[in-house]
């Protein structure tokens, strides 16, 4: 069950008294939202804008998160090998490939891996929730073999997005001056 409802003006908007899955799917699928919003319709120059020092792109920044969407469900749930084009790609399991490689990947692509991450993601994650709920063990586990539940999974995954998302909200800013806090009521992606 997921609070993505496509004939609301603001999907991603989290019940405001809900169940525990509504409110956790909500908040990423704010996350999400958010985040693409801020990465929206740039071309390769504002996507591999950088910052000072920092070597993070919102290209970089698109490739991570779609990669840790397939990543979460497919290798953490599951116990499979990641999903979607990352091996096609050259994926190597490093915390830096999705970084370093998406300077070369044009615009439609990054948007179209996130994207497709993001669906294949919900999907996945609403047959699990129908399946066993947020309790139910994944297969990754800690050195001494306890297990993490869905639920942190999900947790994680909301971390992660939240990181990012500011880090997008710096970058986004620093590229056309674009800021807020959430995408506007009927925002769809343009790209």
């Amino acid at each position: 069950m997921t609070t993505h409802d496509e004939t609301s003006l603001t999907p991603w908007e989290p019940p405001l008294a809900g169940t525990e899955v509504e409110h956790l799917l909500g908040a990423l699928d704010r996350l999400r939202a958010t985040f693409r919003w801020k990465a929206d319709g740039l071309d390769a120059a504002g996507l591999s804008t950088r910052i000072g020092a920092s070597s993070i792109t919102l290209g970089g920044l698109l490739k991570h998160l779609a990669a840790q969407e397939d990543y979460t469900f497919t290798a953490k749930l599951r116990g499979e090998p990641i999903a979607g084009p990352w091996t096609e790609l050259g994926w190597n399991g490093s915390n830096d490939w999705e970084f370093e490689s998406a300077a070369k990947d044009t615009p439609a692509q990054l948007y179209a891996y996130w994207d497709g991450a993001v669906e294949r993601s919900r999907a996945t994650l609403d047959a699990a929730i129908e399946n066993g709920g947020l309790d139910q063990e994944a297969h990754v586990s800690s050195p001494d073999g306890v297990h993490a539940s869905l639920r942190r999974l999900v947790c994680d995954l909301i971390e992660e997005y939240g990181r990012h998302t500011g880090h997008a909200d710096l970058l986004r800013e620093a590229v056309d001056g674009h800021v807020g806090e959430d995408p506007p009521p009927g925002w769809r992606p343009s790209a």
